[in-house]
């Protein structure tokens, strides 16, 4: 969410909040995995794991404004179709927000993420498959509004990014017909939780469900998404 309102407020191209979004989802990940492992930090005790772990998770969450922050920051530099956000600019609104930070700090905290990513910025995200997919179904069947779909696959998205972990958690259990998912059976539908083209054709699809229910069959036949959804039943 904070992701998504950075990107109102300063205007920014809505691809550069989506792809925020996956670099800062691939950052935590590693910068957890990687704090977890490493030495216990100062002030946790060694032979006590959950301080060790509260004391991790403390320290990121007094961070976590700044780096999601940075996240944006990158993915505006890697737009072709969104404004650059300079360091002025990302002083005033972080100051605008609460957060006062100088521009080293800001340059530092860019830095670890980059570093953090291992410099790979180039990373899919929903809403690209989106449009494409939305611009293959154009040529393919000049009838459908495209136009009008686009407009609304965008609501879809964003509602399935803010309630991400309701909504693939609800189509786990139903996967699995199960209302306590093994952690084997949730390692497997990670496969599922990642796959930007099976959440960009479902995204289409609910689109024209919404837009005109008649035109449903028409759109399952036009994509992959029968064959999608089949893909994840398997992890049954």
């Amino acid at each position: 969410e904070y992701v998504f309102l950075i990107t109102k407020e300063l205007r920014l191209d809505p691809l550069a909040g989506y792809h925020a979004i996956e670099l800062l989802q691939r950052f935590m990940v590693k910068q957890l995995a990687d704090l977890l492992t490493a030495s216990t930090p100062p002030g946790a005790a060694a032979d006590h794991p959950k301080s060790q772990e509260d004391a991790i998770y403390d320290n990121l969450k007094e961070r976590l404004p700044l780096i999601v922050f940075s996240c944006v920051q990158l993915a505006s530099k890697m737009s072709i179709h969104s404004r650059m956000i300079d360091s002025d600019t990302a002083v005033r609104f972080l100051r605008s927000v609460g957060h006062s930070v100088s521009k080293q700090a800001l340059l530092e905290s860019e830095l670890m993420v980059l570093k953090g990513l291992e410099f790979r910025l180039n990373v899919p995200n929903p809403l690209t498959y989106t449009e494409i997919l939305l611009e293959v179904l154009g040529h393919n069947e000049p009838s459908v509004p495209v136009e009008r779909l686009h407009h609304l696959c965008h609501h879809v998205l964003q509602f399935v990014t803010l309630e991400r972990t309701a909504v693939y958690d609800s189509l786990l259990k139903a996967t699995v017909q199960c209302v306590s998912p093994s952690r084997e059976q949730r390692e497997k539908f990670m496969t599922v939780t990642e796959d930007c083209m099976l959440l960009g054709v479902t995204v289409i699809a609910v689109a024209v469900f919404i837009l005109h229910v008649r035109r449903w069959q028409q759109v399952k036949r036009l994509t992959v998404f029968d064959a999608a959804v089949k893909s994840s039943l398997l992890l049954h």
